[in-house]
């Protein structure tokens, strides 16, 4: 295995615990989500009657976790997608993407795109994954 695969391989477990990490942290919006539910649907526990958030609150509460979760759990699957696509040397211009979209996610996100796009970019990793036949992993 030469030195171009081995960055690969690497590369590519590294993006399934970066993609761990991702989907940890989408959760935790979580908290604004119950917390908006109760404000739209039991907003007698935050004061008394007419001193009470309007429902509002609690509707954006909901969307707006709602949909950080959402988004969050998208990049960690896309992440984990590039790491297998590495894995098995397919999708060269996705990984490519994925790995500058991955520098939003500081500070893992960030040193694994870097990493990825340096390795990516050399001209000797382009042909392994143009090669038709799939790699061969030690066990």
């Amino acid at each position: 295995m030469n030195q171009d695969e081995e960055h690969l391989r690497l590369l590519s477990i590294f993006h399934y615990v970066c993609a761990g990490f991702a989907a940890l942290f989408a959760c935790l919006p979580i908290f604004h989500l119950l917390l908006g539910m109760l404000l739209l649907f039991k907003p007698q526990g935050f004061g008394p009657t007419g001193n009470q958030p309007p429902a509002f609150f609690g509707l954006f509460m909901i969307i707006f976790a709602t949909m950080m979760i959402l988004f969050g759990w998208a990049f960690a699957i896309g992440i984990a997608y590039a790491g297998r696509c590495l894995r098995q040397r397919k999708r060269y211009t996705f990984c490519l993407v994925m790995a500058a979209i991955a520098c939003m996610f500081m500070p893992f996100g960030t040193i694994l795109g870097v990493f990825t796009i340096i390795v990516l970019v050399r001209p000797s990793v382009k042909p392994l994954f143009d090669a038709a036949t799939p790699p061969v992993f030690a066990k």
